[in-house]
């Protein structure tokens, strides 16, 4: 994970007394990534049956959340 997860936990109001997420929290924010990172392979897989296109462009998608968040999937 990377900082643009605590900047998000700051916005939200989850970092109101103190500047690092918990691990509970920290696992939260990854599991939803992870999530999205599924959906996405799911979506690229599902559009190559009859657009190679898509499903490349899903791929892309996922890469870029992937590295922006910084989490291994």
């Amino acid at each position: 994970m990377n900082d643009r997860i605590q900047q998000l936990a700051s916005e939200a109001g989850l970092l109101f007394q103190r500047d690092k997420l918990n691990y509970e929290e920290q696992k939260f924010a990854e599991l939803i990534v992870k999530e999205c990172l599924s959906f996405c392979e799911y979506e690229g897989d599902r559009f190559d049956e009859y657009d190679s296109g898509m499903g490349e462009r899903a791929r892309i998608i996922r890469e870029s959340i992937q590295e922006h968040f910084g989490v291994e999937q």
